[in-house]
């Protein structure tokens, strides 16, 4: 019979750590912050299971000087508090050893915009992070603790590494947060990024870009709209058609017609505006084809506006110059995907974890940037659902059920880790 892995001491961190708002400021406006404290709180938690702090700092402004930087964080940047105030948390359990002996687990402590009441039930806790990914950052060290019991070489002959980071949310896609950790060497033979996948590991991740269809034309009055350049027609006109062809029919990635935008006044026309796209893809090959359906689509779209109002009074010109006024920018592209690597799903079988189908599409998370690290196995694992729990959306929540079952499988997957890289065989956890 084993012990209980999450204790009450837990869902007390737990709630702690949900009370102190860490919005990604990628999010808009929001409560200043408190990522040091957050993480200086979840140290110390971890310290008392026999963790040390290895790295815990601010990314140095460098770490931005590259084409794949969302253009949305480099602009952020231009603020040196942006970046001082995003800081990572590298944690060490055990000697520092080499890869093939450590496994690495990863979470992401920033959040969503959108603070939601903190509730603390016997069977549920509510909170913005309950789900993505606070709730599942304690239930790790619950499962780390539980696996160290039953295993005394974990922590001597195999380490652990957990980065607590930044920079997960907002579309910051790991620029600053997890990518200059795994850069820095601080990564595993076995790496596990913790994201709610109903407690299936997902040997992949997506990637997926940003595009801005800019009109910069000439706006008019209401009295004389022919005078300007109706941005507002022709991006709605262009919001339609690229939703009817880049509808992904015959590719795992999933088209997002986003945010459109020009003015909130009636009585003007809009002569400048934006309408931004959001495109997942699986593979490099099919990130570059969707970018070259867009720009397909785009030159399209606007002929077929052309066409469509030329002959109209109050969008002639608009309609005879829409080439001239209508662009393609990118925010955002030229991540990687995961792929699956290595025996990742032998290990995960033998510790009692069911596979995500490989038919549902995988989601984008910090884990693209363990793409063609050699000699390592990398998923994503963790408990709930992204819908169900309703994480990015009101009413946020954790079961306590399913964050000691996450606890458990940390602790299955750690100790499977710990007997094939010492050969022990440990103790059973349940």
């Amino acid at each position: 019979m084993g012990t209980e892995p999450l204790e009450p001491g837990d869902l007390d961190l737990l709630v702690d750590l949900l009370r102190l708002p860490t919005v990604n400021p990628l999010e808009g406006a929001a409560p200043p912050s408190r990522m040091w404290q957050a993480q200086r709180a979840y140290a110390a938690a971890a310290e008392r299971i026999g963790f040390r702090t290895a790295h815990h700092a601010a990314p140095e402004p460098s770490v931005l000087d590259r084409d794949d930087v969302p253009r949305t964080v480099r602009d952020a940047a231009r603020d040196p508090d942006f970046l001082a105030d995003q800081p990572s948390l590298v944690l060490r359990l055990g000697p520092e050893l080499p890869p093939e002996r450590t496994a690495m687990f990863n979470v992401h402590l920033d959040t969503v915009a959108g603070l939601e009441p903190v509730t603390r039930t016997a069977d549920r806790i509510t909170g913005r992070g309950a789900i993505d990914a606070k709730g599942p950052a304690v239930a790790l060290l619950a499962g780390i603790r539980a696996a160290r019991v039953a295993n005394p070489e974990l922590g001597r002959d195999v380490g652990v590494l957990v980065h607590a980071v930044s920079g997960e949310e907002g579309g910051a896609m790991g620029t600053y947060g997890t990518r200059p950790l795994v850069e820095a060497g601080h990564f595993g033979a076995l790496n596990v990024f913790c994201e709610p996948t109903g407690l299936r590991y997902l040997p992949r991740s997506t990637a997926s870009m940003t595009a801005r269809i800019r009109v910069d034309g000439h706006g008019a009055i209401d009295d004389e709209p022919a005078a300007g350049h109706n941005a507002t027609v022709l991006l709605g006109f262009l919001a339609q058609h690229l939703a009817r062809t880049l509808d992904p029919r015959d590719r795992p990635g999933r088209c997002c017609i986003a945010g459109l935008r020009t003015g909130d006044r009636h009585n003007r026309v809009y002569g400048s505006g934006g309408l931004l796209l959001n495109l997942s893809y699986a593979t490099a090959p099919e990130g570059a084809a969707a970018e070259r359906a867009l720009k397909d689509a785009v030159r399209d779209g606007i002929r077929e506006f052309t066409g469509t109002f030329a002959s109209t009074r109050e969008f002639a010109r608009t309609a005879a110059q829409a080439a001239a006024i209508t662009r393609v920018d990118w925010l955002k592209r030229g991540l990687p995907c995961l792929h699956e690597q290595g025996d990742a799903g032998e290990l995960f079988a033998a510790a009692g974890i069911r596979r995500w189908p490989d038919e549902l599409p995988a989601f984008t998370c910090d884990a693209i940037w363990m793409h063609g690290i050699p000699d390592t196995r990398t998923a994503v694992l963790g408990p709930g659902s992204l819908e169900a729990n309703h994480a990015h959306a009101e009413g946020e929540y954790a079961d306590v059920a399913e964050l000691r079952d996450f606890a458990r499988a940390v602790a299955a997957v750690l100790t499977e880790f710990t007997r094939r890289h010492h050969g022990g065989a440990g103790k059973e956890i349940t």
